[in-house]
């Protein structure tokens, strides 16, 4: 080294910390885990059915069975939880979303046969009507307008029918005012009190849905937007008074959607309340690395990577994403 040098050298040198695989490992604070996932997955009518999303590639619509082999693989790779949503025909979709607490409907099916199969996987489901209403709507419409306290009662079925075939925790994704606390009551009234509700406290009108709702089939159906329920992009401290409600009105854990544009949002909710605190890391976020990937322009696996660990960063406590069974395994690589 030449020591000619003028300019002192450094006393504080933080590269020492970085300098080797295994000491930056030591020094790492932010580690995912398998035990960080939820799976979503869509589940369809038929059997022996796995029909590719084409917005979402490397998803499929999944028939009964093949739910439950899916929940058997999730077991198998330490996953602990998987979130089912329906592919519903339009044939059984209504204004009135009746098929939302038709005890045989796609969900409730799914449940029964994966917790048969699978007991020890938990099972989440989503209450919400957009999946059965003919209008592609979470709630009812009546006269162009999404009614509040309407859909209250229609979401109270469909939170005890989803118990009753066995969910492990409900998560209420509507955005209809007071809907945790009708939920939450209704599961003490019927003798439920065991099942779970993570909230869809923070759930923003966002341009990130796109391929869920060709997964569902919910998006042709749509009549006009949600922002009359869902939250302004533009709002942060909007979220902090919607997850205040949910949690005084019963809510166990609460859920920001999407994911990483908001986790500004994911962090405020963490440090202001302490509660198991989650993040869905939706279609739109999960298609754009896999699009971008199979372009080469990015590494995919990397960019994957980085993505889960920043919603661990932001404090989050766990992620619903599409990459679940692809993380697990290569984390169990290194087990």
């Amino acid at each position: 080294m030449d020591r000619s040098l003028h300019a002192p050298f450094p006393a504080l040198r933080p590269r020492r910390l970085r300098q080797a695989d295994w000491m930056r490992r030591l020094v790492r604070e932010t580690t995912l885990t398998r035990d960080d996932l939820i799976w979503p997955i869509f589940v369809r009518d038929g059997e022996n059915i796995a029909e590719p999303v084409s917005s979402l590639p490397g998803v499929e619509r999944l028939s009964v069975d093949r739910a439950v082999a899916a929940a058997e693989q999730a077991a198998a790779l330490g996953i602990p939880c998987m979130a089912l949503f329906p592919y519903t025909p339009d044939a059984v979709k209504s204004p009135g979303a009746e098929e939302a607490w038709n005890p045989e409907n796609l969900v409730c099916r799914a449940t029964r046969a994966i917790k048969a199969a699978v007991p020890e996987i938990g099972i989440l489901l989503d209450v919400a009507l957009d999946p059965y209403n003919s209008d592609g709507h979470d709630g009812i419409v009546r006269d162009g307008k999404v009614l509040n306290d309407e859909s209250l009662l229609a979401l109270e079925r469909q939170a005890l029918a989803q118990a009753e075939a066995g969910a492990d925790i409900l998560g209420p994704s509507d955005m209809m005012d007071g809907r945790i606390g009708i939920i939450r009551r209704a599961l003490e009234e019927n003798d439920f009190p065991d099942v779970s509700i993570m909230s869809y406290s923070a759930k923003y009108a966002s341009a990130f849905y796109g391929p869920f709702r060709d997964a569902v089939g919910s998006g042709g159906a749509l009549t006009g937007d949600k922002k009359t329920y869902q939250m302004d992009c533009g709002n942060s401290d909007e979220a902090i008074r919607e997850t205040a409600i949910d949690i005084a009105e019963g809510a166990d854990m609460v859920m920001i959607k999407p994911g990483m544009p908001y986790l500004d949002v994911c962090r405020r909710v963490k440090d202001q309340f302490g509660l198991p605190t989650y993040a869905y890391q939706v279609s739109g976020e999960y298609a754009m690395i896999m699009a971008a990937g199979r372009n080469g322009w990015i590494d995919e696996e990397k960019a994957m990577l980085e993505s889960l660990c920043a919603f661990k960063r932001a404090g989050c406590d766990g992620i619903l994403t599409y990459f679940a069974p692809r993380v697990a395994a290569l984390l169990a690589q290194g087990d």
